[in-house]
């Protein structure tokens, strides 16, 4: 629907005076403006009432072709309609105009001389023929309504422009307020922030105080602790070495008294042989000497010699050293198998000497093994290159590398990763070579016999001297001068250290052809046949120091039993003797053994025996 528009009758226009102020006012708001101007004119006149019309002008309107008079009228123009014919379009415009209320302007006149005559082609009277005076105070009138209006308008304007002004102030001052209060709640949340941070501070460093309090009272417990722990064990120590005293000399004294019993006895039966000797000798002489007198005449008398029986008995004391050796039979005979292995290679290498470069090649490579994963698999590869190389034959090889293995072991003083390194090198190569797995235990054997093991007991009629005895044990001629004990103990410890690393070593994914089953019968036999002295002591105690742990970790409660045998027979059965140097590396082994049993290290890992992932300065050698 198109929008209305209301338009006046009578012209827009008179003397450059707009008849409608304000165009876009809606009818009612303009009856509501006349209203008040009225009010207005009858509240401020300050003319009397003589003046004021008794009866309101009739405005006369024009009237239409049926006589009737005309007021406003709406129109409604059609926007659809076609505006190209002006004469069609007045008569629309005329047509379609529809008649709306009609009202009456008593006092306002609102006359257009030429104009609505001319517009109109009716003369309009809005007011009757007055005069001069009536006139004039109609213009006074009028000018005192435009003056009013003007003064209305201005004053709306006025206070318009007021309330637009009061509002911007008021906004203004929101904003500042708003502003304020902002900066007011930012500095009360900086001043909250402050405080928080003041009491975090201060309760940090009073937990910090109370803590450190805590640690220094905790640290003066754990002191006292330890001091308590270190004055209880001193004590138990104490107590213990007391206690181990008492019992020694108790054993010893018992000893002594067994000892003095047992020779009392062998003094008594000494005589009872004795006299038991006498009378059979005596009646012996008496006997021979009636035979001799019987037959003095008829038998002519004979020299004397030997009898078969003395002649045996020489015999027998010529050759009883079968007698003085100590070992299982299984032992010997597996001793014996590896020597006849050892004497058949050694047959057929009569050149060694040929081949001396290869050996110090060989020799080379042992001697910088060292404790690190990939040192040993390098030096494995090689070795074996180096046996099975197309330069040497292959039994000439492999008895120079047992004999390199074996001269290096005591040629310096070795530490317990040195010889596990070697150990692992060993397996590596022998698995591969499963031959010189046997001439290097065969080499051991023939270089300690405790590696078998066996003992040869000291006999001066098995034995010419005594250097001829320390030869048959394993010491050493250098310059016609036999070695000392000392150093004949400190090369067995090396060889049995030696033997006990090799039987223990385990490297992941070959077979060790002398491993832990070969360990544990060398350790039943060791207890079963073989005596205790200083060199079995010191055979036993290198043995377990590098054995010891993996043999715990395979037979557990069995090697826990051998080690309470040890404790209860091996250990009382050494017995304290000779010169003082002999005695005391006696008494050094006792401690050394007693140490291990009582402190349990079986059931610690060794020293040495985990490798390292790098290399070391001091882990060559």
């Amino acid at each position: 629907m198109g929008a209305i528009k209301l338009e006046l009758r009578s012209s827009q226009n008179v003397n450059g005076i707009a008849a409608d102020p304000q165009p876009d006012w809606s009818f009612d708001n303009l009856l509501l403006e006349l209203e008040s101007i009225d009010n207005k004119l009858n509240v401020t006149s300050n003319f009397p009432s003589a003046f004021t019309k008794k009866q309101p002008r009739e405005i006369r309107a024009p009237k239409n072709k049926y006589g009737s008079a005309r007021g406003f009228a709406m129109h409604v123009p059609d926007y659809e309609s076609d505006y190209s014919d002006g004469d069609s379009n007045e008569e629309a415009d005329n047509s379609s105009m529809v008649s709306g209320r009609r009202f009456v302007c008593d006092e306002l006149d609102i006359s257009d001389d030429s104009e609505s005559e001319t517009s109109l082609g009716v003369q309009c009277h809005l007011m009757d023929k007055v005069g001069l005076a009536e006139g004039a105070l109609h213009e006074l009138t009028h000018e005192l309504q435009l003056s009013v209006t003007e003064e209305v308008r201005s004053k709306i304007l006025s206070l318009e422009t007021e309330l637009v002004n009061e509002n911007d102030r008021f906004a203004s001052l929101t904003t500042k307020v708003d502003k304020h209060r902002e900066l007011q709640q930012e500095r009360e949340r900086k001043i909250d922030l402050q405080y928080r941070r003041t009491i975090a501070e201060a309760l940090d460093n009073h937990l910090t105080a109370v803590q450190r309090d805590h640690e220094h009272i905790s640290q003066l417990e754990e002191r006292k602790i330890r001091d308590d722990a270190a004055r209880e064990d001193a004590k138990r120590k104490e107590k213990a070495l007391q206690e181990e005293k008492i019992r020694q000399e108790r054993i010893k004294a018992e000893e002594e008294a067994r000892l003095k019993a047992e020779k009392a006895d062998r003094a008594k039966a000494a005589a009872v042989e004795a006299e038991k000797k006498a009378a059979a000798a005596e009646e012996a002489a008496s006997r021979l000497a009636n035979e001799a007198a019987h037959n003095a005449v008829a038998v002519p008398k004979e020299p004397l010699g030997p009898s078969s029986s003395a002649v045996d008995v020489n015999k027998e004391l010529q050759s009883p050293a079968r007698n003085l050796i100590r070992a299982s039979e299984n032992a010997l005979e597996l001793e014996k198998r590896r020597r006849q292995i050892y004497e058949e290679l050694s047959a057929k290498n009569n050149a060694l000497q040929d081949y001396h470069r290869h050996g110090l090649n060989i020799g080379r490579q042992i001697k910088t093994i060292s404790a690190t994963v990939e040192n040993i698999r390098t030096k494995a590869e090689e070795l074996v290159s180096l046996i099975n190389g197309p330069g040497c034959p292959q039994p000439v090889s492999i008895q120079l590398f047992a004999e390199k293995i074996i001269s290096n072991c005591c040629t310096n003083e070795k530490t317990s990763n040195a010889l596990f390194a070697t150990s692992r090198v060993i397996v590596l190569v022998t698995s591969q070579i499963p031959l010189a797995m046997d001439i290097l235990i065969a080499k051991l054997n023939r270089v300690c016999i405790y590696t078998v093991p066996k003992h040869i007991s000291y006999s001066a009629e098995a034995f010419k001297t005594k250097d001829a005895y320390f030869k048959a044990i394993g010491y050493e001629e250098n310059d016609g001068k036999i070695e000392s004990t000392d150093e004949y103990v400190e090369k067995l410890s090396c060889y049995m250290k030696l033997y006990g690393a090799i039987v223990q070593a385990e490297v992941g994914g070959f077979q060790n052809m002398h491993g832990l089953a070969e360990g544990w019968a060398w350790l039943a036999r060791f207890l079963n046949n073989l005596p205790a002295n200083l060199f079995t002591a010191v055979a036993l105690n290198s043995f377990l120091e590098m054995a010891g742990f993996a043999l715990y970790r395979r037979y557990k409660n069995q090697f826990e039993k051998l080690m309470n045998i040890i404790a209860r027979d091996f250990f009382v059965a050494l017995k304290e003797g000779g010169s003082d140097s002999r005695n005391a590396k006696m008494s050094m082994v006792k401690t050394s053994i007693r140490n291990y049993i009582e402190s349990r290290k079986f059931q610690k890992e060794p020293e040495g025996l985990r490798l390292r992932d790098y290399l070391e300065s001091s882990g060559c050698y």
